[in-house]
């Protein structure tokens, strides 16, 4: 049974920093990219960050001051938030895409709120 669980979520001022974890089990990770996600209320989902094989994509807006990373066991994914400014209040998701046999397979946990007041 694969579970994703978000923590370290919370509020913070404007210009401070940040950094959410996620847990992940019952994934073979070689066979799978991680991201961060976010969504703020009335907007969509939106790519924060995402890795697969070595090569990290971030969002419009997040490259520069977010980091995304990992343990040596590759089943816990950070972000690290600098900067942080109130359009930055959002749900942060964790996302495990997973390839087996040509089907991909995503799973998602349910997310940690981060609230930055200024």
């Amino acid at each position: 049974q694969v579970k994703v669980a978000e923590s370290g979520g919370g509020s913070v001022q404007a210009g401070g920093s940040l950094k959410v974890s996620c847990k992940m089990s019952g994934i073979m990770v070689n066979k799978c990219g991680k991201g961060w996600y976010r969504q703020a209320p009335g907007q969509s989902k939106s790519l924060v960050a995402y890795t697969r094989n070595g090569v990290t994509t971030y969002g419009d807006d997040w490259k520069g001051r977010s980091t995304i990373s990992q343990d040596e066991s590759q089943t816990t994914l950070f972000l690290q938030i600098d900067s942080l400014k109130s359009d930055d209040t959002a749900v942060y998701s964790c996302l495990a895409r997973c390839f087996e046999g040509g089907v991909q397979y995503d799973y998602w946990g349910q997310g940690t709120q981060v609230t930055v007041s200024s």
